[in-house]
């Protein structure tokens, strides 16, 4: 199964109004989701998703609240994994770490021309505008993190006050 599915870090980011970052894939209208991206070779978890927050998004500034230590599955659409073949790509799916942060700096940190540019907008929505906005294949894992973030970041942002 290890090979079907790439090791890949998801980020989850909130502010403080409990809204979480949500980033458009460049050019795609509609196309909103969470950082994500792969686990290289001896990285941690940690240090995967802190790399591909900060290559995706330029965000730096953020504390972290929790971390998955069990990955959740999902398959690839057709669509997708076709694409992927034609790229060298054979992956079935991915099995995604999940990170929640509380980001502690200011949306003018926020910049998506760093690197390879992958998003070209972000929005602070709540979790429903997330999972209403992904694609498809990746709805029930987003219903899932949401059901185990949403009360920590509550709790969070009640220590705050």
């Amino acid at each position: 199964m290890d090979k079907q599915y790439r090791p890949c870090a998801g980020i989850v980011v909130f502010n403080n109004k409990g809204k979480v970052l949500l980033c458009r894939r460049k050019g795609i209208e509609g196309a909103f989701q969470f950082p994500q991206g792969g686990i290289e070779d001896n990285e941690s978890i940690e240090d995967a998703a802190r790399r591909e927050l900060y290559e995706e998004t330029g965000i730096k500034n953020v504390i972290l609240v929790s971390q998955e230590s069990e990955p959740i599955c999902y398959d690839f659409s057709e669509e997708v994994r076709n694409a992927f073949l034609k790229k060298g790509i054979f992956n079935r799916g991915q099995k995604i770490y999940f990170s929640l942060y509380f980001f502690s700096g200011n949306d003018e940190e926020i910049d998506f021309e760093l690197f390879e540019q992958e998003f070209d907008e972000y929005r602070w929505e709540n979790f429903d505008f997330a999972i209403e906005h992904i694609i498809a294949f990746k709805k029930d894992v987003y219903k899932l993190i949401a059901l185990k973030f949403m009360p920590l970041i509550e709790q969070y942002l009640g220590t705050k006050s």
